[in-house]
């Protein structure tokens, strides 16, 4: 009970200081792109016309609606991160030890089944969490057309079943799941592969480069399975009724593999990944002098 609070305290903690992080970011995903590109350098020393990065996009925010604005849909997030800690310690506590002790059993054995257990609990907190998922999205994106639409909690609630029935609680429910499902086998595969025919048992520091290596996989998995979570988001708050929702800043998508091949063609796959050193999106245009990279 004890270790349950303290991943409750310590993942209530972090959600807080990291939310002014996923709003930019959520905002930057959906396209929005309120300010004009600057005149910078990448890492090679060349001049190239970047997009504001996320100090810059925050203060934006903040001018507009203060650094509180910042937190908006910090609420149903903290729900969604404590319901989500519970569900996830009480589906391990149910399922058990993945201890597999039969003769000729391998390591590899052992990491198939923690994995497989892992995924259950990892699934089962997803699916019962998604709802506060896509509240906090849409609380979020509203900051684009200024609407008032998602404010509350319970208002939030009401208002998506009135429009959109229990379907609408689950919107981009799938790519978040495959996403989730691929990087947890991704990295533990990964990590075991490292940790068996590339590292020295004999090393007196094994288990702290252990640690390091899922760490660095789990990295990898996250980078190769970001364009699931960027589907997932777009697809949360695609065609609700908000501004940032539809059309300019997103088509209307009929599934979510046709908001992946509309990203896979234009190119926009990774948008939102990285918050410094932007590159314009593809169809943007801005008030940017371009004569002054000549």
């Amino acid at each position: 009970m004890a270790d349950a609070a303290s991943q409750v305290l310590l993942g209530s903690g972090l959600t807080i200081l990291s939310q002014p992080l996923m709003y930019v970011k959520v905002l930057i995903q959906v396209g929005y792109e309120p300010l004009a590109p600057t005149i910078g350098r990448n890492i090679f020393g060349r001049q190239v016309c970047q997009l504001p990065g996320l100090f810059c996009y925050a203060q934006h925010i903040a001018s507009i609606d203060g650094r509180r604005g910042l937190f908006t849909g910090l609420t149903p997030r903290l729900c969604s991160g404590v319901l989500g800690t519970v569900v996830h310690g009480k589906v391990l506590q149910e399922l058990g030890p993945a201890n597999v002790q039969k003769e000729g059993s391998s390591s590899f054995d052992r990491v198939i089944k923690e994995t497989t257990r892992e995924m259950i609990a990892r699934s089962a907190a997803t699916l019962i969490t998604h709802p506060f998922h896509v509240i906090t999205l849409r609380s979020m994106v509203q900051f684009i057309g200024r609407e008032s639409k998602y404010c509350g909690l319970c208002d939030s609630i009401v208002t998506i079943y009135r429009e959109e029935g229990i379907l609408g609680f689950f919107a981009g429910l799938i790519p978040r799941l495959l996403g989730d499902i691929i990087s947890l086998w991704l990295c533990n595969s990964l990590a075991y592969l490292v940790n068996t025919y590339a590292l020295d048992s004999g090393v007196s520091t094994m288990n702290e480069m252990k640690s390091y290596s899922q760490a660095v996989t789990g990295f990898f998995a996250s980078m190769l399975t970001y364009p699931f979570v960027l589907v997932s988001n777009l697809m949360a708050v695609n065609n609700c009724g908000l501004a940032g929702g539809c059309p300019p800043y997103s088509p209307i998508y009929s599934s979510w593999i046709d908001c992946w091949c509309t990203l896979q063609k234009e190119g926009n796959m990774s948008r939102g990944n990285s918050l410094f050193f932007r590159k314009v999106p593809f169809g943007k245009t801005y008030c940017c002098d371009l004569r002054m990279l000549i």
